[in-house]
């Protein structure tokens, strides 16, 4: 262990979460969070006097390959299986989830913690080998924001889907309401049907839909008494799932019954995007806990 950062309003300390895996474990008067710099990926964050906000499974691979299960993994250049890619050779969501990001800056003030990590990188696949450059600036305090930054530096234009693949912590899937999804039409990707508007009663799983719509979402959680609210900014669709209890039995990173303890509500673009040469594109979200009243 060693301390990055530290003043009098909290610290910044690097911790092995493996031999070859670190992550940066915060303190601060605001909250509390974790990062794993494998996969640039938010574990944890809970503000001061709540719950948890995000969902990390305790049978989480922390290995090189492999994807980290909760938090907010990073779904880039592609999200779901490459459109290019009809037998999914690949894999799904790219590779910016299996990648190690590093640290570039760390500020430390009253307010709260900001990061910013870095990626950088050429050729990382046959289907994306544009150069490319991804920061992150990471906010924590009694609100949460995620800013992705993409930068194509190779000459050639590309494309990209993507996702901010958000596990949120809540007290049961059945408890949870999302009123914000039920004007919006989907993607049933259980069925592959277009579907209009209708009733999203819980998020008990199996489900796993892509929402067309950028509104602000309030996940609420009856049980917990508490709303969760993200707002995107330069995305265009949400994606929820749960996988369910038959699925998630048979997935080896998600602990018994697991699948009882969060949803996942994901700002993305699941449409091809152009990131043209020499260009930098944003995508973002803010998370705040809101106590029903």
């Amino acid at each position: 262990m060693s301390v990055l950062a530290s003043n009098e309003f909290g610290q910044v300390k690097q911790v092995n979460l493996t031999s070859d895996i670190v992550s940066l474990v915060i303190e601060h008067q605001s909250c509390q969070a974790k990062v794993s710099l494998y996969g640039g990926q938010v574990l944890s964050w809970q503000p001061s006097g709540q719950k948890e906000v995000f969902w990390l499974s305790e049978m989480a691979t922390f290995e090189q390959s492999k994807a980290i299960r909760g938090g907010i993994p990073l779904c880039w250049p592609w999200f779901g299986a490459h459109p290019d890619d009809s037998e999914n050779k690949a894999g799904n969501h790219g590779f910016a989830r299996n990648v190690f990001w590093q640290v570039s800056d760390i500020r430390l003030d009253k307010k709260g913690v900001e990061i910013t990590l870095t990626f950088q990188g050429e050729n990382k696949h046959d289907l994306w080998p544009n150069t490319c450059k991804l920061t992150q600036v990471l906010s924590f305090s009694s609100v949460f924001t995620q800013v992705l930054a993409m930068s194509n530096l190779s000459d050639k234009d590309a494309f990209y889907t993507g996702a901010l693949h958000s596990y949120f912590r809540v007290s049961a899937p059945d408890n949870i309401i999302i009123a914000a999804l039920n004007d919006a039409p989907f993607d049933d990707k259980l069925t592959g049907i277009l579907c209009p508007p209708q009733l999203l009663a819980n998020g008990v799983g199996p489900v796993d839909r892509v929402y067309h719509s950028n509104k602000v979402m309030q996940i609420t959680d009856r049980e917990w008494q508490r709303t969760i609210e993200v707002c995107a900014t330069n995305t265009k669709q949400w994606v929820f799932w749960n996988p369910g209890v038959e699925i998630a039995n048979n997935m080896a990173d998600i602990h018994a019954h697991g699948e009882q303890e969060f949803v996942c509500l994901e700002a993305a673009n699941t449409q091809r995007q152009l990131l043209a040469s020499g260009k930098t594109l944003i995508i973002s979200q803010v998370v705040r806990v809101i106590p029903n009243v």
